[in-house]
C-alpha cells in the first residue's frame, strides 16, 4: 500500500505546485445592457459569487445566442445559451467532444484527471455502465428509508425556533455527505472528508476561476489522502465477494471494463472525484437553493403550505431555478457551420445551462420560482443525450423526501441573513445560509 501511495494518482499532479497562479478579472464589470456585444464574458466567476448574472445572459440570448468570446482568461470560446441549441449541441457527441475536459478552462500544465464525463463514447458508455446500477430503480428503493431516516435524524436536531444556524452546514451537506459515505460505503464517522474531497475537486483559477479555494500544495496534499484512502477500499472490495454489496467501490472493482482500473491512476482518481461531486454538488446546493427561492417568492411557500403534494414538482422546479451545474463545455472534434456561425476544431463551445434554464421560449417568467409550473421538468439541469446526468433520479429522490421531512415538521425556514456564494463559473454553489425555523 505505500509503494502505490508514494506513486499514485495524484503524483502525476505535482506539476500543480509549479505554475503561477493566473490573475482573474478585477475590474468593473461591463453594463450589460449597453456594453458592446465584444465585452460581454459569461466566463467572469464574479457575475456568480455577486448573483449578477442574469441581464448578461439575457442580453445574449436577445442578440447573441451564439456568441463568441475572443477574449477570457480561458481563452476564446463560443457560449450557447438557448435551450433549443443547447439541447442540440448535446445531442451531437460526434462532433462536440467531452474530451479533454468539461470545464471552461484548460489545464495549465496539459494534464488532465480521466472520468468518463470527460470520455465520448463507447469509452464513456462502458466506463458509466459499471456504476449504473447504484441508481436503478430496484435500489432507488432500498435508498429511500435510509435517506427518509438520515433526513428525520438532522432534522430533528436542528437549533429551537429563533435560533441562526447556517442551513448548508446543518442540513445541506449534512445529508449530502451521509448520502456519500452509504453510496461508497465509506467509513460513516470520516464521512465529512468527502465533503472535502468535493470542495477542492470542483476548480481552479484555471479551470474556472475560482481562487477561494486552498493553494495547489494543499490540493494535491487532500487529493493524495483522497487517492491513498479509496486505494485501500478498492484492494480491501476487490479481494472480497462482491455478492450483496451494491456499492460504488465494488461496483467498479469488479466491473469487467473498470476493474484494472487502479492500474491507470489518472482515471482511477478522476472517477472517484467525479462520483464524489456527483453525488454531492447537484443535491447540496439545490437543498439550499430551495429554501432561498421560497424566501425570494413567499407566495410560493404558501402554496407549498395548502398543498404539501406539490413538492415533486416542486423538486423539478428548484433544481431548474437552482441550475446547480452552471456550464458544461466541449470541443469541437471539426469545422462545422452552427446556427449561423462558423466553428473551427478545436474551438471550445460551453453550454451554459443557467441561461438554457432561463429561456422565456420555453418557460414563462423564467426568473420566478414557481412551484406548480407545468413544464418544470423541462430543463436542462441535468444535460441531456449520452451525458445526462446518471444521478438525477437519486438527486430528486433526496430532495423530495428532506421536502417532505421539513414540512412535516417546519411552517416556515426563514432566511434571516445574506447568503454566500461561491466564486466560480462551474457549480452554482451556496457556502452559507444564516437561517431560523419556526415549528407548527
Amino acid at each position: 500500500m505505500s509503494d502505490r501511495t508514494e506513486t499514485g494518482p495524484a503524483d502525476a499532479l505535482r506539476g500543480e505546485e509549479e505554475y503561477a497562479r493566473i490573475a482573474l478579472p478585477s475590474g468593473p464589470l461591463p453594463d450589460p445592457e449597453t456594453a458592446p456585444l465584444s465585452d460581454i464574458d459569461v466566463s467572469d466567476s464574479r457575475l456568480y459569487q455577486q448573483d449578477l448574472w442574469r441581464p448578461y445572459f439575457a442580453r445574449l440570448r436577445r442578440d447573441d445566442p451564439v456568441h463568441y468570446t475572443e477574449d477570457s482568461i480561458f481563452g476564446p470560446y463560443w457560449s450557447i445559451t438557448k435551450f433549443k441549441d443547447i439541447m442540440q449541441v448535446e445531442s451531437n457527441h460526434d462532433a462536440f467532444s467531452s474530451f479533454p475536459t468539461i470545464a471552461i478552462g484548460d489545464s495549465p500544465n496539459g494534464q488532465y484527471i480521466e472520468n468518463f464525463i470527460s470520455m465520448d463514447p463507447p469509452k464513456h458508455d462502458q466506463q458509466r455502465l459499471a456504476v449504473t446500477g447504484v441508481v436503478s430503480p430496484k435500489n432507488l428503493m432500498l435508498l429511500e428509508p435510509v435517506i427518509r431516516g438520515h433526513a428525520a435524524e438532522i432534522l430533528d436536531a436542528l437549533p429551537s425556533d429563533g435560533v441562526t444556524f447556517d442551513w448548508v452546514d446543518k442540513v445541506s451537506i449534512e445529508l449530502t455527505t451521509r448520502m456519500l459515505a452509504t453510496l461508497f460505503d465509506f467509513p460513516f464517522e470520516d464521512r465529512r472528508k468527502l465533503t472535502y474531497w468535493s470542495d477542492i475537486s470542483i476548480g481552479s483559477p484555471e479551470s474556472t476561476g475560482m481562487d477561494e479555494g486552498p493553494e495547489p500544495a494543499e490540493v494535491l496534499e487532500g487529493l493524495n489522502d483522497m487517492a491513498s484512502t479509496f486505494m485501500g477500499l478498492w484492494s480491501e472490495r476487490a479481494a472480497a465477494d462482491p455478492t450483496g454489496r451494491n456499492d460504488l467501490i465494488t461496483m467498479l472493482a469488479h466491473g469487467e471494463t473498470t476493474k484494472d482500473m487502479a492500474s491507470r491512476p489518472l482515471e482511477f482518481l478522476g472517477n472517484i472525484m467525479l462520483l464524489i461531486v456527483g453525488g454531492n454538488d447537484t443535491t447540496r446546493n439545490s437543498i439550499s437553493g430551495g429554501i432561498l427561492a421560497l424566501n425570494q417568492f413567499p407566495e410560493e411557500y404558501d402554496k407549498l403550505r395548502a398543498n404539501p403534494a406539490l413538492i415533486p414538482n416542486m423538486v423539478s422546479e428548484i433544481v431548474r431555478w437552482q441550475t446547480p451545474v452552471l456550464h458544461m463545455r466541449r470541443t469541437l472534434n471539426r469545422d462545422l457551420d452552427f446556427n449561423g456561425k462558423s466553428m473551427k476544431a478545436g474551438d471550445k463551445v460551453v453550454m451554459w445551462y443557467i441561461s438554457g434554464n432561463r429561456d422565456d421560449t420555453v418557460h414563462e417568467q423564467p426568473d420566478r420560482l414557481i412551484i406548480d409550473r407545468k413544464n418544470a421538468r423541462h430543463h436542462v439541469s441535468f444535460g441531456f443525450g449520452v451525458h445526462r446526468c446518471m444521478g438525477n433520479r437519486l438527486a430528486e429522490m433526496q430532495l423530495r423526501i428532506i421536502w417532505e421531512e421539513i414540512m412535516k415538521r417546519f411552517r416556515a425556514i426563514e432566511v434571516v441573513g445574506q447568503e454566500t456564494r461561491l466564486k466560480s463559473n462551474f457549480i452554482r454553489g451556496i457556502r452559507s445560509m444564516p437561517v431560523q425555523v419556526e415549528r407548527w
